[in-house]
C-alpha cells in the first residue's frame, strides 16, 4: 500500500492532482477541498489510499491521515465505493460525517450527490459505531456549521481552488459570483454547498467566459 506520496505539484485540475515522486508522476485522485490547498511546483504531502481493481489501480489522496482513515472506513458500508466515499468528503469533513452518523442526520447525508433520502438511511445505520465520536470541538454540519465559522466559508474554498488551478484573483471571484445562487439555493433547502458540484459550475462559466 501507498500510505503518502511527497514532491512538487506537477499538475493540477478539479479532482486530480499530479504529484512529481522520484521522476515520476504520481496521479492522485482528490477532492476539491484538497485540490485547494495545493500549488503548482509547490512541495505537498498527501496521505494515499490505493484502490484495486481489475483493471485499474487507482491513488486517492488526503489532506491529512484522518481523511483517509474516514474514507477507508466508508467503503465498509453496503454500496459504497470509493468514488461515493470521496464524494462525502468533498462534502463534510470527517468530524462532520461523524456527527451526522452519531446524531442519525440524514440530511447532511443526502446534501451529498448520489445518496437518497433511503440511502442515508441504510448508510446511518451500517455506519454506526464505525466512524467514532468527532475529534475536534465542534461537529457541526451543514449550514450550522457554517454559520459558526463565519460567513460562507464555501466562496473561500471555491475561490481558493480555482487560483490553485491558474485562474486570476478576478476570474475567481467573478466565478464564486456566478455559482452563488446555486449554493445559496442548496443551503436554503436545508443542505450545504456542494463544493465539488459548485467548482464544476465555476469552471463551465469561466470556460463560457474565455
Amino acid at each position: 500500500m501507498i500510505a503518502f506520496v511527497t514532491g512538487p505539484v506537477a499538475a493540477l485540475a478539479p479532482t486530480l492532482a499530479v504529484i512529481e515522486v522520484g521522476g515520476v508522476g504520481m496521479a492522485v485522485q482528490c477532492t476539491p477541498n484538497t485540490i485547494a490547498g495545493l500549488r503548482m511546483g509547490e512541495q505537498a504531502r498527501l496521505a494515499t489510499s490505493l484502490v484495486v481493481r481489475e483493471d485499474s489501480l487507482t491513488l486517492y489522496g488526503f489532506a491529512d491521515d484522518d481523511e483517509r482513515q474516514v474514507f477507508e472506513l466508508l467503503q465498509t458500508a453496503s454500496g459504497v465505493g470509493p468514488r461515493l466515499a470521496q464524494a462525502m468528503l468533498g462534502v463534510h469533513s470527517p468530524d462532520a460525517l461523524r456527527t451526522a452518523v452519531s446524531t442519525g442526520d440524514e440530511k447532511a447525508l443526502t446534501a451529498v450527490p448520489g445518496i437518497g433520502k433511503k440511502g442515508a438511511q441504510k448508510l446511518l445505520l451500517d455506519l454506526k459505531d464505525k466512524l467514532g465520536a468527532p475529534l475536534g470541538s465542534s461537529g457541526l454540519v451543514g449550514p450550522q456549521r457554517a454559520a459558526a465559522s463565519g460567513p460562507a466559508p464555501w466562496t473561500e474554498q471555491l475561490a481558493a481552488a480555482l487560483i490553485g488551478l491558474g485562474y486570476a484573483s478576478r476570474e475567481a471571484e467573478e466565478a464564486v459570483s456566478a455559482v452563488t445562487p446555486q449554493a445559496e439555493a442548496a443551503i436554503a433547502a436545508g443542505g450545504s454547498a456542494p463544493v465539488p458540484q459548485l467548482l464544476r459550475a465555476a469552471l463551465q462559466s469561466l470556460n463560457r467566459a474565455r
